[in-house]
Order: C-alpha cells, then structure tokens, then sequence
C-alpha cells in the first residue's frame, strides 16, 4: 500500500470520467447484399426457420464477424417480414397452392403462433469460447434457437436447438491441387481430405478435381456432429468404420489452420498430416504450400507430458467450468471430483467465465487446474498463468501412480469419450484413482476416519522432478471429535453449521466434517478483501473491518444511474 495513505482506495469509476478512449476499427471485408446473402446463407436460414417455426431467435457471431451482423440481421428481418405479408392469391375462390379451399377457411385455420413475428437477436458477446453455442446467453433474451456463425467446435448442446452457419469463405481451388499435388505426388495415397467448416464446401470439389488427375484413394470427409469420433467432426473411410486401427494407413490433407487440439489428437492416430494454409497473402503469385507439423506437434505432446509429470504432486485442485451448454458437462464434473478424492486429494469448483491469468492469480492454494469445456477449448496454454491447465484426459493421467503411467503418445480432448472409458473400467471391475493414498486415517467400523489415529498433515513426500520436500493436507473426512475440555463445544454426532476449533489439536470442522481449509482461512490467510486494512464502526456490531458498503453504478454504458439519484449519470 501505498505511503501516506489514509482512507481505502476508491473502488469506482469517478462520476467524472467518461469512456473518451478511442477503439482501432477491425478490419473487415465490405461485401455486397448478394455476397452477403451467399456467404451467411440467408435464404437457407429463412428457410430453416419457417420450418422449424422458431419464433425467438438468437444470432451469435464471432468477433470478427460482428462489423456484419447488423446487416445480416437485416437481410434476415426482411425475408421473413415478406413472408409474413405474402399477398394473397388473385383468384379469391382458391389458395395459392391452386386448391378449392377458400382464402377465408385457410386463414381461419392459421394458428395465433403462425401469426406471431419473429423475433432476432444479436448476441454480442459470449460467456465463453466463441466455437461454443452460448444457450446461456440466449436464454437471457428468452430465445427459443440460436442460429451460430463461423467456425464451431460442433459439440452438443444440453437445451436449445441450433442452427450452425458455416459462412462459406472463398478459395483459390487450383493453388489447392496443386499444394496436394506436392505433398503427396503418389497417386496411390491414401490421404482423408478435410477442412475447417468455413472451407467445408469446398471438400467435394477437391475430390473430383483430384480424382480427374489420377488419385484414387481419397476420402471426402463430410461434418458430422461427433466430436468423439475417430477424426473429431468427420466422417471416416468405410474401411475405418470397421476397424479403427486401420485409421493409422491414412494421412490428413486439412484445409485452413487447424485447432490445437486436432492436431494432438490426430497425431497418434494417423500416417501423416499436411495443412493447407488460407492466410496466403493477397496477388501472391507462388503457390502455397502444404505445411507439415509433425515436428512440432511431437515437440507439444512432449511439454504436455512434462506438464502431466510436474503436477503429480499436487495435493490442491482446482475445476474450472469452461461451458454451461456442451452436453454431459456436470456429469464429467462428478467424475473429475470422484477422481480426486479418490486420490486423496482436494478440489474445488470454479465457475469465472472467460480465463484469464488475472483471475485464476487470485487463488494462490491451488496447485493446478483442471478445466471441463468443449474439444478445442479445453486445451489451454497455460504458460502465462500462474498454475497449469490440463484437460479431463491429463488430469487422469496425472493422479496415476508412477509405476501405472505409461505416455503412448495418444491425446484426446472430448470428455465423452473419457466418460466412455471410465464407465468401461467400472464394468469390469477396475477402480478409478490408482494412486489413492494409504494411510489416510485409521478407519473404524462403521467406515469412517478416526482423525485422532493419525496426523492432520500428510507425511512430507520427496519429489524426484523438483528435489524438494511436498507436504500437503489431509482431505475433509467423517471424523469422531473427542471432547478433551469443557471448552470444546460440538461432537461428530452433532449438526451444527458453525464453525468449531478443537482444543488440543486446532482442528476446525464443520457438521463433524474436518475441514483443512476452512482452518487455512482462519488462521494463515491474512487479505480479507479490498479496503480491509481499514477499520471502520458500525453502530450495532461495534468495531469491524472493511469500508462502508455504498450503492454503485447502474445501468448500461450510454447512462449510469448513480445510486437513487437518476439525475447523475
């Protein structure tokens, strides 16, 4: 803190201070209303919502595509106004679709929510990655669908329907042949041909153009929406289908720069993976060509492995929601803390939105985190945050003992198929969390954990990868309290929601429960929140710590409402 201070530090915005700071315009493409129509599918979208008779609707867009939204919105708006007010027939005797039916009868059987209008909403922002469908968003604005723009990790969804816009980009179709030519100048490979969805369309017409020149084993991968599948969100040769492992024959010609989590997943699983780059730059006149990132694929599969091995010791976890929409999250949750404290660990949720270094920096206890969200967002460079972030798939790999953990190169990402697996060792008998501590506590005979038997602290255990000494504490666990004096005030057959210290052992525990982090709070954590260093009185509960609570601002960015006084914004 700063010398000479002597009230807390202002915690708001001055009621002087605007928003003056200028933001750098993105750049975007400026496309026609045919273009427009072409690349985000109005008519398709129409169409699709006529049929599916949605009524409220949420557009999500990505950041980089919000600069049209507005347009698309509009477009959108009039197509289904004029249907809406489609005249009627000339011929008032019949319908439009040439029956006898009178035009009086056929509107007297329109129901009140045929009438309805349609709703549109822009979503312009997401709670968090933006290949995720934001259903958390959209039901803020009571929609009944999101149609989603751009590029998307396609996994499912828990609650709304979705209409996925691929928004079509261009491409150079002859640079393409000719960097596949170059890559695999054998016409006898067998290549899978995929691309990112935005270049999905172009697919088919690559097959045929290569099938032109002689190439005769090739495999057109359409979308799907499978994310566990063996080519996540794609479709496999027949020959795969039937056997799996025949998947490691093929290699991968990807268009556009795939996901990270692709291409880990991907790399055990096939001969090879070329990348077709569609950031080329603009009257270039020399062909792109296919990149190959075996090398440095093996070399992140490597730190991932070395982050695995760092975070074996770990006694603290932290679980990071990464989604609230991709289907089956709260059943991965229930799995990660089985997990953990079936090692003998501790873990603790958090739900912080968006990640972000500064955030997590906040809870320092914890040794390492754990983040459940879709395919790709899950795999988290962590390098700029405090404690590592790893995926369902590594913490499992993690909290297997030394002499069980063996690295084959194989990543996955979906937490499906983690699921699948764990329900596969369940039915035959195997028991998740290998390296469960022994020596927990002394167990009695009606299962519980007598605490008295053995220290509240772990015995110090030597890490071979840090040359250090790691102790850690033990996790909450059913325990007897004894009543050693009169000053001890509650028992383990006792239901009480406070707070209780044992005498002779500092044991703090709640229902009966001992609780290590609740005597950390107490006794070593120090920062009790902004302007604690302060003291401040309060007339009925005397002297107490912190600043007074004041009302903040209110409102939206165009006009803060100051406290009551609506007169100041």
């Amino acid at each position: 803190m700063a010398a000479g201070l002597t009230a807390p530090p202002v915690l708001s915005t001055p009621e002087t201070h605007i928003l003056s700071e200028t933001v750098a315009p993105s750049v975007h493409d400026i496309l026609s209303d045919e273009q427009l129509h072409t690349r985000y599918e109005i008519s398709r979208t129409i169409e699709e919502i006529r049929q599916r008779r949605w009524k409220r609707i949420a557009l999500q867009f990505p950041d980089q595509m919000l600069p049209h939204s507005a347009r698309v919105y509009q477009l959108l708006a009039r197509g289904l106004q004029a249907d809406v007010q489609q005249p009627a027939s000339k011929d008032q005797g019949t319908t439009s679709n040439g029956s006898s039916e009178t035009v009086e009868v056929a509107l007297s059987k329109l129901s009140i929510q045929d009438a309805e209008p349609v709703r549109l909403t822009i979503l312009g922002d997401t709670s968090y990655g933006s290949c995720c469908v934001d259903e958390i968003a959209a039901e803020h604005v009571d929609a009944d669908a999101v149609i989603h723009y751009g590029r998307a990790c396609l996994s499912p969804t828990a609650r709304l329907p979705v209409l996925h816009i691929y928004t079509t980009m261009d491409l150079d179709l002859g640079d393409v042949v000719e960097s596949f030519q170059e890559a695999f100048p054998d016409p006898a490979s067998k290549v899978v041909l995929t691309a990112d969805v935005p270049y999905s369309a172009h697919v088919q017409r690559l097959l045929e153009e290569l099938q032109q020149i002689g190439y005769i084993n090739l495999h057109a991968a359409s979308i799907v929406h499978d994310p566990s599948s063996a080519i996540p969100n794609r479709t496999v040769p027949t020959s795969v289908s039937s056997d799996a492992s025949s998947l490691s024959g093929w290699s991968l010609f990807h268009i556009s720069d795939p996901p990270t989590s692709l291409l880990l997943t991907l790399h055990s699983r096939m001969a090879s993976i070329r990348i077709y780059p569609t950031n080329k730059i603009a009257n270039s006149s020399t062909p792109s060509s296919a990149i190959n990132l075996e090398t440095s694929t093996s070399q992140l599969l490597r730190r991932r492995y070395a982050l695995i091995t760092s975070l074996t010791t770990v006694s603290t976890w932290g679980i990071l929601i990464n989604t609230l929409s991709v289907q089956n999250y709260l059943s991965m949750l229930s799995h990660i803390q089985s997990l953990i404290s079936g090692a003998g660990k501790k873990s603790y949720l958090f739900v912080v939105g968006k990640l972000s270094p500064a955030k997590l920096a906040n809870f320092s206890e914890i040794g390492g985190w754990v983040v459940i969200g879709c395919w790709e967002s899950s795999l988290v460079d962590s390098r700029d945050f405090f404690r590592p972030i790893i995926t369902p798939f590594e913490l499992e790999m993690a909290l297997m003992g030394d002499e069980s953990r063996v690295w084959t190169g194989e990543w996955r990402a979906d937490f499906q198929r983690v699921l699948e697996d764990a329900e596969k060792r369940r039915a035959d008998g195997q028991q998740d969390g290998k390296n469960g501590l022994a020596n927990v506590g002394t167990t009695d005979h009606d299962g519980e954990i007598d605490m008295d038997s053995a220290s509240e602290d772990e015995p110090p255990e030597f890490d071979l990868r840090t040359g250090r000494y790691v102790s850690r504490t033990r996790p909450m666990q059913r325990s007897h309290l004894a009543v050693h004096s009169s000053s001890a005030i509650s028992s383990s057959t006792q239901s009480s929601t406070a707070l209780t210290r044992k005498s002779n052992g500092a044991l703090i525990s709640i229902n009966g429960i001992a609780s290590p982090a609740a005597e950390y709070l107490a006794q070593q954590r120090s920062w009790r929140g902004l302007g604690s260093d302060f003291e401040i009185k309060y007339e009925e509960d005397g002297a107490q710590e912190g600043d007074l609570i004041e009302e903040g601002r209110t409102g939206v960015a165009r006009g803060y409402t100051i406290g009551e006084d609506e007169s100041k914004t």
